[in-house]
């Protein structure tokens, strides 16, 4: 969530072998510790939870324990004025098939649905069912090319945030269009937001509208991560 701050499970050493022996953990894990020059870029701390991601499900909770009222709305700039009519989600970068959906081709693939604890850094939490688009069906489609490794997320009130192509994926990752059971609300990021159990909420972008896959850590990580917050934001 565009959130302004006041200021899972644990892979296995199979899964890291199994990941290892597919190449796909030497170029996520390793790109998120080393640079192309073999600096570090990343602190030991993110790196250490980048590790730890699990490709399984995190657990979720029955419909009945949804919480609606202790979800608080948080904003960037407050809600931008988006014309739904014309609204289109553009994926670029370093993929094969760039794509320009227009929701109801959004709206064309399978639907998630999903019980989670969203969890802000300012200490709250509360339990909210998502519903959308997996990152992953979406990322498919596009073909990532083999050297990605970050996904970009831009959104219609300037905020901007950056994961790894491995959070990016995780089965449970969505681009919402729903929130318990009905429409997304404007001010909960309508008509694009991003929702995961694994990432704290400044990650979980509201109002996107730009995908743009990276093989690079660019310099501009994320708003609040360029002003001191930690980037990885696992949970």
């Amino acid at each position: 969530m565009n959130e302004i701050p006041e200021e899972s499970d644990r892979i296995s050493r199979r899964q890291i072998l199994q990941w290892a022996g597919a190449g796909l953990f030497v170029n996520i894990a390793g790109t998120l510790l080393y640079d192309p020059i073999g600096r570090i870029s990343m602190p030991a701390n993110e790196a250490f939870e980048a590790l730890l991601l699990s490709s399984k499900p995190t657990p979720e909770f029955p419909i009945s324990a949804i919480e609606p009222d202790k979800l608080i709305v948080n904003s960037f700039r407050g809600t931008p004025t988006i014309d739904l009519a014309n609204f289109k989600l553009n994926i670029s970068g370093a993929v094969n098939n760039p794509l320009s959906l227009k929701m109801s081709d959004i709206q064309q693939f399978p639907l998630t649905s999903m019980v989670i604890r969203q969890v802000c850094v300012e200490g709250w939490a509360a339990i909210v069912q998502w519903g959308g688009v997996r990152m992953r069906d979406l990322l498919t489609l596009a073909q990532p090319r083999s050297g990605a490794k970050y996904v970009y997320f831009k959104s219609a009130d300037g905020y901007y945030e950056s994961w790894d192509l491995a959070s990016v994926v995780h089965p449970q990752t969505l681009l919402a269009y729903q929130m318990n059971g009905r429409d997304l609300p404007k001010e909960n990021g309508a008509p694009l937001r991003l929702a995961a159990p694994i990432k704290l909420g400044y990650k979980q972008s509201k109002w996107v509208r730009e995908i743009v896959v990276t093989e690079k850590l660019l310099p501009k990580r994320g708003y609040w991560e360029d002003l001191g917050y930690e980037w990885f934001a696992g949970l």
